[in-house]
This record gives C-alpha cells, structure tokens and sequence, in this order.
C-alpha cells in the first residue's frame, strides 16, 4: 500500500518521538514531531497536517489529560477536518469519553502495542479522507455551527429582525440567559453579513484577566513586558475586515470599560509598550446574560459604553418560552451524535418525549444538547428511553413532596449543579456574584458550568 497523508506527532518523550517516527514512516508520506504544543498551531496553519497523535500530558507532575483536552479543542477550533488521536499513560475510561465528545478519533494507551497504534491511526487517517465506508453511510449530521431557528412565535419577531439588520455594520448587542446560543446568533449575523468573507473574532471577556485585557484586545509590541517575547497582534486587529465578537461584556470591570470604549469610538488602538495609533475596520457584536440597564443604574457599567454597543438589541428568549422546538432541537442533536457515536438511534420512546417536554431546561439549549449527547452514548436499541436521558430530579416533573427518604438522596454531582442552578438563579445571572456566593473562582464556576450543562 502507498504511503499516504502527513501526521505529526506531538509528545515531550524525545525517545518516543524518536521511535514513533521509525515506526510511522513506513506507513505516512511525512512524518512530523514537535516536543511542545506551544507552536502547535502554527505549524498547523503552514503544514497541510491530516492527522495527530497527542500526547496528554506535558507539564512536569501533572497527569490529569487537562493539557491534551485543551489543544485536542483548538485543533478542532482552528482546523476541524485534522484527525486526532489522543494518547495517554493513564487508561481512564472518563478521560477517553471527554476527548471523543470534544472530537478525538480514538484513544491509544502507553505503553502502546505497535499493531495496535498504526491501525488505530491508519482508520483515523481513513475517517478523515473520506475512505471509512461507514462515515460515507452515516445520516449527514446538522452543521453545529449553524443556526436553528425553530417555529415557535417567541423566535420570528427575531429573526425578522436579524434578517433586516445583518447587511448594515450597526452594532449589536446580543441578550439572553446563559445556553441561549447568543455565540452562534453571532456567528449568524456575521455569515449573514457584507463582511462574511473576513475573519469572525471572539473574545471571553469574562476569561481574559484584567493583567491581560489590552494585550489580549490590542496587542503588543516585542519588550513592553517580561513575557513579551515577540510582537503580538490583538483582537482588534485581527478582526479586521470582519467581525469583533465580546462575549460576555458584562464581566468586564468598570475601570477598563473607558479603554473599550476610546477603541470602539474611535476604531482605532494602541498595542501595549507602543505609541503609534492603529486602525481597524471592524464590526462589533457583544453579548451578556446580564442586564446592563440595571449595572448602569447601580454605577457597575458605564452608560456611554452601553449606548455605543447597544444600537440594535437582539434578545434571545429562553427554551422554556418556545417548548414547540423542543423536540426538533432534541432530534437534530440526536442525528448528530448518532452519527458521531455510531449509534442507530431514530428518535425517542413516548415516555422521553414527555420527560423532554416538561423539564424547564435551566441551561437552555445549551443543555438540552449535553443531555442529548450523553443520551445517544449511553442508549441501546433504535429509540431513546427516559433513563438514558439521566436527567437529575429536579428536571422531572414536580410530583407531589414527599418526606425525603434515602431513595431520594442526589448524588454529588446533581447536588453540585442544582447548587450551581441556584445560586446564578439568586445572583440575578452575575456570575461574579454567584461565584463568589460559591466560594470558586469566576473560572472555575465556568468549567463546572460547561461540564454540567448549564
């Protein structure tokens, strides 16, 4: 068989990628290693990589999988169509179920079987080429980038409303509760627009540190700190010809807000340890949770920043105010993971339907796609049944209270996240606030978040 395909492969063993490459040359047109992820994603924007093996862990001392998650999902951000292979000295089933979820190919042990691993890698090699006869039978999955619109009455009066102002630059501000899918309303308008063709940028403004906040949006120039060991361009600039996307604006505290503010006015910046203004041509979408209105009544969010971000407003209502997409959006998450997991799923049992129906989904959309996912990996047979959904208690139907007996016990995770539920639920939506009230770090209440769906 012809050597096709390039891999890379990416491990701090030198001795492993010294092995690994005399191993896999005989079955890859090319071969390439690197002992760092660090340059990952440049080397993957100038090489045409078909397929990685990732290592996990790279940090000294640490042996958690967090490292290899973490770039397994920015290869999958920046170049979705590159195969990925984890491997890990730690067989931890979990593990392996986290990194297919996010997208991994498959999941190879150290120490590794050499029959084993080039199999595992030449199937990947094949997934990704189109060569695998069961992914050109597999039902076409949903793009899940793309916008579901639905038939419910709450959604027309915004769509109607996206379509008239998506061709104008006017800025936008996106509302919503938290799993609303105001990121990809976003990426919508942006697809939607005259600028479609330039780059859609995002920026977390609750992940980026206030250490960080005008290096990360405009940029630095090589010296003008420790760490800046080269310049660096920043959000602004990046973006430009396209699309600036702030998510979560509230979170950003009120002393930079007159920085974000002077760039957006003056659609221009400066990079940290320069003095020389730049332009930018951009077009600005934000997001929230929050209500500003109210930050700005309590001195929290300044009131021209507002009006400069808030041209036209766009409010995403709740899944628990369109109940008739329930279902729909149940049945296009369904088709996807099916055909990801290799699953023949067609749909739910009557029971499922019900249960989908009368849960308030607190986490939106959002996590009516987390429950569904975990559904289509946990389910036998052709149809979905109520157990395989595992939604925690509080999402079934209110019954009537009983005294609480032992049966009734939560385990620790679903007492965690109705914790979580309510303690966003009491802070109006603050995030800041809840984790605070929580005893965690803004960051971490956004990892448990993801994880739990909400």
């Amino acid at each position: 068989m012809a050597k096709q395909g390039t891999l890379l492969i990416v491990d701090d063993n030198q001795n492993i990628l010294t092995s690994l490459r005399y191993l896999l040359e005989e079955h890859f047109a090319q071969v390439l290693t690197l002992s760092s992820p660090t340059t990952l994603p440049t080397l993957i924007r100038q090489e045409p990589v078909d397929l990685i093996l990732l290592d996990m862990n790279f940090s000294s001392g640490i042996n958690n999988g967090n490292e290899g998650l973490y770039w397994l999902r920015e290869i999958k951000r920046m170049k979705p169509q590159i195969q990925v292979v984890l491997f890990t000295a730690y067989a931890d089933i979990n593990l392996a179920v986290t990194g297919l979820k996010d997208g991994a190919s498959d999941f190879v042990v150290k120490p590794w079987e050499n029959g084993r691993l080039v199999q595992t890698l030449l199937e990947a090699y094949r997934k990704g080429n189109g060569k695998d006869k069961k992914k050109q039978l597999a039902p076409q999955m949903p793009d899940e980038g793309a916008m579901y619109w639905g038939e419910s009455e709450a959604v027309k009066p915004l769509r109607m409303l996206v379509d008239k102002v998506s061709a104008t630059d006017a800025n936008i501000l996106i509302t919503g509760e938290n799993g609303t899918g105001k990121d990809m309303l976003a990426r919508e308008i942006h697809r939607l627009s005259n600028r479609r063709n330039g780059p859609m940028v995002t920026a977390d403004m609750g992940a980026i540190t206030e250490s960080l906040f005008e290096s990360e949006l405009f940029g630095h120039v090589k010296g003008s700190f420790t760490d800046a060991h080269a310049d660096r361009i920043g959000r602004f600039e990046a973006a430009n010809g396209g699309t600036l996307f702030l998510d979560e604006i509230a979170n950003l505290p009120y002393h930079l807000q007159a920085k974000l503010l002077t760039a957006i006015q003056k659609r221009s910046f400066v990079r940290v340890g320069s003095n020389r203004p730049q332009s930018t041509d951009i077009r600005l979408i934000c997001a929230t949770n929050r209500d500003l209105d109210e930050m700005v009544r309590k001195g929290e969010f300044r009131e021209d920043l507002l009006f400069r971000i808030n041209t036209i407003h766009l409010h995403i209502p709740a899944l628990r105010e369109r109940k008739e997409d329930i279902l729909p959006l149940a049945g296009l998450f369904l088709k996807r993971y099916a055909a990801k997991y290799g699953r023949n799923l067609q749909g739910f049992d009557e029971e499922a339907r019900k249960l989908l129906l009368s849960c308030p989904w607190y986490g939106n959309i959002r996590e009516l796609q987390h429950v569904i996912e975990k559904a289509a990996i946990l389910s036998d047979g052709d149809e979905v049944k109520t157990d395989a959904l595992q939604l925690a208690p509080a999402h079934h139907p209110e019954p009537d209270r009983k005294a609480q007996t032992e049966e009734d016990m939560q385990t620790l995770d679903e007492m965690e996240r109705s914790l979580i539920i309510k303690a966003i639920g009491k802070c109006s939506g603050n995030l800041s606030q809840a984790a605070a009230q929580l005893g965690v770090t803004r960051q971490t209440l956004y990892n448990k978040m993801k994880r739990y769906g909400i």
